[in-house]
């Protein structure tokens, strides 16, 4: 985290900060209990970030809401925002079986992108969870767990691009491609998932 986002986040800053370190770390800890070594993980790494203050008051003034940490903090849920990378589709679902059954959070809002893509090819998983935050007078936070595959990742971070970059001609045609690349890239995860199967089942 920044100054600018420690100086507009004020009292909560060191426990934001605390809450990200908490969420990685019991991530991690789900994935290591079901995984010995490289080939069995179920995950390529994990991303966290806080949201930085800016892109934070944006939000909140497109919602027609007070531009404050405190209101943020009560009002959005992806502050504090995880990643989790797999090489499966199948290993989304089995991740996130382990992460609704983990005591340490309350599973809120599950919304899966895989099983129905947003209009533009976006394919993901979002979890919503609500966590203990304890700092004044806000007892619980939520917070936002996207679990992709590697392939999921890479579209995703294309289309980021797209939509915060200015200036970029042929915006229709690029549209276009993307969502074409995001259909072979959902069909190239699901004969990967199917060729991982076979191999198992030996």
């Amino acid at each position: 985290m920044n100054q600018e986002s420690r100086n507009f986040y004020g009292i909560y800053a060191d426990r934001l900060d605390e809450l990200s370190g908490f969420m990685v770390n019991e991530v991690q800890s789900i994935l290591d209990s079901v995984s010995t070594d490289s080939e069995t993980a179920l995950a390529e790494h994990i991303k966290c970030r806080v949201k930085g203050s800016e892109s934070l008051k944006e939000k909140l003034r497109k919602r027609g809401l007070e531009e404050t940490a405190e209101c943020a903090l009560k009002s959005l849920s992806d502050i504090v925002g995880l990643r989790v990378i797999t090489h499966f589709v199948g290993d989304i679902y089995t991740l996130v079986e382990l992460i609704e059954a983990s005591p340490k959070w309350k599973v809120k809002v599950v919304k899966d992108y895989i099983a129905a893509m947003k209009p533009n090819g976006y394919r993901s998983l979002h979890l919503i969870l609500t966590v203990p935050f304890g700092v004044g007078d806000i007892p619980e936070i939520d917070v936002e767990i996207q679990l992709r595959t590697i392939a999921m990742d890479c579209w995703a971070s294309l289309e980021h691009q797209l939509k915060y970059k200015k200036n970029i001609r042929n915006t229709s045609l690029i549209v276009g491609e993307l969502k074409r690349c995001a259909d072979e890239m959902a069909s190239t995860d699901l004969t990967m998932q199917t060729i991982r199967d076979l191999i198992q089942k030996g």
